[in-house]
């Protein structure tokens, strides 16, 4: 019980993901109640959470994908509402559901994979470095805007850890976009190899940096193929002049 809103109201609200209702009301009710989840949860406030949470949970396993991915386009802005606390307990099991689920459920978390993240405790957010590189791959391999979108995210994500993990981690997954079949998912990319660059060098990790571009000047300046040579000159291009003529000499 709550004493924000009338009752009756909120029981008919909670009554729309009922399976009866979508057979003889309308089939989209589930979608409607995931898609007012945030408006109402932020009406009640985090105090009341305890009156949602069963529904969420119930929507969220709905069979209807469209239902699933319209909670995980908005489970960034729900979980600024509850709280770091909350959406530790009740929103990152769901969270980790919607990265194993089709690519339509997937998108919505990754289009706001930096906002959820940066939500989480450090220990808590270093867990999904291991499941990022997951994003790499897709239910459809023509559906290069998930991999532009994961390019995009982590220019952001790069913030949220220390370079060692940047290097261990977000580097492999940048050099595999960086020879992506798809040019725009190249382009992106190459913007992605430069703010890596960035994160060494501002966090004086100079010895990560150098390495980085040593494995850059192999792997795309000396390629047999042009298409990675010329990938070498459009990440010169893009705003790493200085970087790279340092290394060209030495490594040219």
């Amino acid at each position: 019980l709550q004493d924000i809103i009338p009752q009756p109201l909120l029981d008919q609200y909670l009554s729309m993901t009922d399976p009866a209702r979508a057979q003889t009301v309308d089939t989209e009710i589930a979608k409607h109640c995931a898609y007012s989840l945030p408006g109402v949860a932020l009406t009640l406030g985090r105090q009341n959470w305890h009156c949602l949470k069963d529904t969420y949970e119930t929507l969220a396993s709905d069979v209807q994908w469209k239902v699933r991915r319209t909670l995980a386009f908005s489970i960034h802005e729900l979980a600024v509402i509850l709280g770091d606390q909350l959406t530790a307990a009740d929103l990152v099991p769901i969270f980790n559901g919607f990265l194993k689920d089709l690519d339509e459920v997937r998108i919505g978390v990754l289009k706001h994979l930096y906002d959820f993240l940066k939500l989480l405790h450090a220990d808590k957010r270093r867990e999904y470095l291991y499941q990022l590189q997951e994003f790499v791959v897709t239910d459809n391999s023509r559906n290069w805007r998930f991999r532009y979108e994961l390019a995009e995210q982590l220019i952001l994500i790069l913030e949220l850890y220390n370079p060692n993990d940047v290097y261990d981690y977000l580097r492999h997954i940048a050099l595999t976009l960086c020879s992506d079949k798809v040019s725009e998912v190249r382009w992106i990319s190459f913007k992605l190899v430069v703010a890596i660059l960035q994160k060494f060098y501002t966090n004086n990790a100079n010895a990560l940096g150098l390495n980085f571009i040593n494995e850059l000047v192999v792997r795309f300046r000396h390629s047999s193929k042009w298409v990675g040579r010329q990938a070498f000159a459009f990440i010169c291009q893009v705003g790493m002049f200085s970087l790279c003529f340092c290394v060209y000499i030495p490594f040219g």
